[in-house]
């Protein structure tokens, strides 16, 4: 079969399995496996090709997150803070929309924003049970705040770890180019959220009568293990943070964790295996090979190298059409896949525009660096497009799944693009005014 065959194949694959995610047809797992099985049989990607495809970073991360909040699920800690936060803020709904998305942001600069949302996520879902809030608004509101907060550092979201690693761009300059935009983007759309969603946060003398009468006691059901679940959580935090200092990947440091935890616990593993989101991981296994083909055979680097190329080398046009190419492609095949596709385009770009500079003082030109801000802050703000757009997406709607809850891809959609789309003009106006003008 000639590459051609391949290519047309290779999107009618991706065309297919999105549709079925679209339509919810079929359930999201099974749809993204179908997909990946179609892939391989039609021999677009070998098994081995396929492997290679997954990006077990992620997996990695995510399956060592899980077993340390299952953990902390155990110890009612999750019970603890959720009564705490419902009694400090009297029940009403608005003003705990408004913390969680502020804790939510914070917490995906400094730990990473899958991390985040695999604490807050089941947080969520126990005050709304206590008030009887409809959780979904504020499953949205989460899963916004962990992208646009993760934006702001080095490794808040995947697609800046994968920039800074590739490119070599410490913790500080990401915190110092992105952090100023991401509070800015932060509070304009938690704004939008408030007024959108506000019949679902309207005050109210009765959420106040509830979080009364909620007791206080008794929550924390096993404080010894709650004590080792916060000092390897707090030894995992500080990984995270030095993990490049280390040489570890963000991935070693979790599955380190969670294996220190299994050892300390003395929980039996078969129990604590059988809570982890298993969907969700082969979900992700799944929509990594669908995406690796349609790279494999060049559709995401020839359309990020004609669109650009379009703007003949000029920096504001190039930035432009980086941010909201990388902004859509992420929306559509998840920002960690985007990212990597749009790497190796940017360095062909920067080499095009300075010929005659060596590649490792190229990669630090103002030119250039104008063109990585633009990448990330297209890639980081775009996952929130879909519920597939970027990792904390299908982490939240995936626990939101377990817990019996329907979070429909299409209703979704009515909240992500508008937000989306506000979040990428600012994001220009602020390349524009920062780094071209």
């Amino acid at each position: 079969m000639g590459s051609q065959a391949h290519t047309v194949i290779a999107i009618g694959i991706f065309v297919l399995t999105y549709a079925l995610l679209v339509s919810e047809r079929l359930q999201r797992t099974i749809a993204a496996l179908l997909g990946a099985a179609l892939v391989v049989i039609a021999g677009i990607l070998p098994f081995e090709a396929a492997l290679h495809a997954v990006d077990f970073h992620t997996i990695g991360l995510l399956m060592g997150m899980m077993i340390i909040v299952t953990f902390l699920r155990r110890t009612g800690g999750f019970e603890w803070l959720a009564v705490k936060t419902v009694k400090a803020v009297h029940g009403q709904p608005l003003f705990i929309m408004v913390g969680f998305f502020a804790f939510t942001a914070v917490a995906s600069a400094f730990l990473d924003n899958v991390t985040t949302v695999l604490l807050i996520a089941p947080l969520t879902l126990i005050i709304a049970r206590t008030l009887d809030l409809n959780p979904i608004p504020l499953l949205y509101a989460e899963i916004v705040a962990s992208n646009v907060g993760g934006t702001a550092t080095l490794i808040g979201d995947p697609p800046n770890i994968i920039i800074g690693t590739q490119v070599g761009l410490s913790f500080m300059q990401f915190i110092t180019n992105l952090a100023p935009v991401s509070v800015i983007v932060a509070v304009v759309l938690v704004v939008y959220l408030a007024v959108a969603y506000r019949k679902d946060f309207t005050r109210g003398e009765e959420f106040a009568r509830r979080a009364a009468e909620i007791p206080e006691t008794d929550t924390i059901t096993d404080l010894k293990l709650l004590k080792k679940c916060l000092l390897v959580l707090g030894l995992v935090i500080i990984g995270f943070t030095l993990h490049t200092t280390l040489g570890l990947e963000a991935s070693t440091v979790a599955l380190l964790g969670a294996t220190l935890l299994l050892v300390i616990a003395g929980s039996d593993p078969h129990d604590v295996f059988s809570r982890i989101e298993w969907p969700t991981l082969f979900f992700f296994v799944g929509l990594f090979v669908v995406v690796g083909a349609v790279e494999h055979v060049g559709v995401l680097e020839l359309l990020g190298r004609r669109v650009v190329g379009l703007t003949g080398g000029d920096l504001l046009l190039t930035c432009m059409a980086l941010l909201w190419l990388s902004g859509i492609i992420s929306g559509i095949v998840d920002n960690i896949p985007a990212t990597m596709a749009l790497v190796p385009v940017i360095a062909a770009i920067a080499a095009q525009a300075n010929p005659g500079v060596p590649q490792a003082e190229l990669m630090h030109l103002p030119y250039t660096m104008a063109l990585w801000w633009s990448l990330a802050l297209g890639a980081c703000l775009g996952g929130n497009a879909t519920l597939v757009g970027a990792s904390a997406n299908v982490v939240v709607s995936g626990i939101a799944e377990r817990a019996g809850l329907t979070m429909s891809f299409r209703a979704y959609l009515k909240v992500g693009i508008p937000l989306t789309l506000a979040s990428l003009v600012m994001a220009s106006a602020y390349v524009a005014l920062r780094y071209v003008f």
